[in-house]
């Protein structure tokens, strides 16, 4: 049996994709893996076996991606031993499979989705397109949504706003609001999610102790989506 983590098959799996044009990016929604190409919304689901989870968890992707297909790796028992049957129950769901190489690294494409689909669900598929988008840079790994949190648009902006109270000191949310071009400052400060902010005065911020102990470390995760130490770079959402 593979000795492969779910998050060791995400870089893999992206490099595929993104080599056939998609923008890959991971734990994006609940899903695994997005891959936007044009208007086509891919979705992959990663595990180190083929399991009844993981089918159950891509048959409900169908509401929401043009595709989806599972990942796991070549030399998974299913894999090897199982593949006729894996392939025909997966072509009867819609489904298809990514094999990864566990020693190589490559990925093939053994079986694309068929035409079969579930009714849409057209605003959990808007919400995840826009979920995807906002995210700035690919900051997560796919498959390690429980090791530590994953990076949210959402906490970008926030860790933008933080980066400059921890460089400037206490500042206005609307000196926030206006520097980062972020409408939502005083939201985002007066509903302190993180824990981060703390009031120090009529309409004034400061990073909170929790804010100082934890912010530096989201910043360094926070550096391939373009959070910047200065507060600057990553998009707004």
């Amino acid at each position: 049996m593979s000795s492969f983590r779910e998050s060791d098959l995400y870089a893999p799996v992206r490099d595929f994709l993104e080599g056939q044009g998609y923008s890959v990016k991971a734990e994006v929604g609940y899903c695994d893996v997005t891959a936007v190409r044009g208007g086509t919304l891919l979705a992959v689901e990663l595990k180190p076996t083929a399991s009844l989870r993981l089918i159950m968890q891509a048959v409900s992707r169908l509401e929401t991606a043009d595709s989806v297909y599972i990942a796991v790796p070549a030399d998974a028992p299913a894999a090897r031993r199982e593949r006729s049957s894996l392939i025909r129950l997966l072509r009867l769901l819609g489904l298809g499979l990514l094999l990864v190489d566990t020693e190589s690294g490559s990925v093939s494409a053994v079986l694309d989705p068929s035409e079969y689909r579930p009714r849409k669900r057209k605003a959990r598929r808007e919400l995840l397109l826009r979920q995807h988008a906002e995210l700035a840079g690919d900051p997560n790994t796919g498959g390690s949504r429980r090791l530590g949190g994953i990076m949210t648009p959402y906490r970008q902006r926030a860790l933008r706003i933080a980066a400059l109270l921890r460089n400037r000191g206490p500042v206005k949310a609307s000196e926030v609001r206006d520097e980062l071009v972020e409408p939502a400052a005083w939201g985002i400060l007066y509903r302190n999610v993180y824990g981060w902010f703390e009031r120090v005065g009529k309409g004034s911020y400061a990073l909170s102790p929790r804010g100082e102990r934890e912010v530096a470390e989201w910043t360094l995760r926070g550096g391939r989506a373009g959070v910047s130490d200065d507060g600057g770079g990553g998009e707004g959402g």
